[in-house]
């Protein structure tokens, strides 16, 4: 099979689809990988190692989509990449359609089958190929809200570990699973006081058995949302229902309950948000602040960490890659029902109904 591998376009992500190990694999089995030149130079992988791995590399954007019935992203594709699309050409990437409803109409206009990263999903529930950038996310999430509450970048001035005689910052976690988890970890290593909330008690009950005390679980309702806010200075967004819009946690009028500086990290963005007051920002403009609550909503949080997110993110997708390649999508998807579950767009029809819920039926 033909794959191609174009250098991703959004704005700030440096990450790309495939490291030259992954190429050396596909080769190996008797592939054609087609990279577009200094694809990976943003991870720290240059065209050379791609070359010597068994890589075409071509030009531009244009050839690599001209070449490949199989697309291998990292991010969705951008208006610029739409028209060359073709019909019955295989998308697979983070796709997270129930943010857009532009990129959704795009996707079905073009008759390409698009199958998700964020939706493909074990037997058990798990989410493979998202579970990597969301252990990221998840860290990041700490790193930069760490940072943004500094004084001199409109934070409370708060310092979460603290120092011997003065308490340390408190953490408010919406969300139990692998963002909210790895977020807690980052949080308590730093000597932060975390509280995490979800509406899974199972989940509850793990956090409660495997984190420090220091760590606290609480059943997240609103009454608790709005009752934790008012005392904790960083807030991380970290729900996640697979395929659909995140829910909205914390709306406008409660913005006005924070003490100022405070910070908010939305690692939901890429689905909607959990937060109303939510809008997508970029690395080079991460932030922004209304009612004096800073905003941290960058839509690709692994980007600025590229060569570990590159290479985790190859070491889950490339089995999958693999299929997909020695099989074709069709035959892959029938005897890889994991794989199947990532099926968002086929030749024009919307596949799950997550996606139809995010936009009240106006795709019909």
């Amino acid at each position: 099979m033909k794959i191609g591998v174009p250098k991703e376009m959004k704005n700030g992500e440096n990450r790309v689809a495939l490291t030259p190990g992954g190429v050396y694999e596909l080769v190996s089995l008797g592939h054609e990988v087609f990279i577009q030149e200094s694809a990976g130079e943003g991870s720290g992988f240059p065209n050379e190692d791609y070359r010597e791995a068994g890589a075409i590399l071509l030009p531009s954007l244009e050839a690599v989509y001209a070449m490949g019935e199989l697309i291998i992203k990292v991010k969705e594709p951008i208006p610029v990449e739409y028209p060359l699309i073709k019909r019955n050409q295989v998308i697979f990437t983070y796709f997270h359609f129930a943010s857009s409803e532009s990129l959704t109409r795009a996707m079905i206009a073009s008759k390409a089958i698009c199958i998700a990263y964020e939706t493909v999903k074990d037997a058990d529930g798990s989410l493979p190929l998202l579970t990597p950038m969301s252990e990221v996310a998840g860290r990041m999430a700490i790193q930069q809200g760490a940072k943004y509450l500094e004084k001199p970048v409109k934070g409370r001035g708060v310092l979460l570990g603290g120092v011997p005689g003065v308490p340390p910052g408190r953490v408010l976690i919406l969300g139990a699973g692998v963002v909210g988890v790895q977020a807690a970890k980052m949080a308590a290593g730093l000597g932060a006081h975390v509280t995490m909330l979800d509406i899974n008690m199972k989940r509850l009950r793990y956090i409660n058995d495997v984190m420090p005390p220091h760590v606290v679980t609480e059943f997240s309702s609103v009454y608790n949302i709005k009752k934790h806010i008012k005392t904790h200075d960083l807030i991380i967004g970290a729900v996640l229902i697979p395929g659909a819009r995140a829910p909205r946690l914390i709306t406008r009028a409660m913005l006005k309950e924070m003490r100022p500086g405070t910070v908010m990290v939305d690692v939901a963005v890429d689905q909607g948000g959990c937060f109303e007051t939510t809008r997508p920002t970029t690395h080079e403009e991460p932030t922004y602040i209304i009612n004096d609550i800073v905003h941290y909503c960058v839509t690709n949080m692994p980007g600025a960490v590229p060569y570990t997110s590159t290479l985790a993110l190859t070491n889950v997708t490339l089995p999958y890659i693999i299929k997909l390649a020695n099989l074709g999508w069709e035959t892959a998807c029938r005897e890889y029902p994991d794989l199947a579950q990532g099926l968002n767009i086929v030749k024009g029809e919307v596949m799950i109904d997550e996606i139809h819920n995010a936009f009240q039926g106006s795709l019909i």
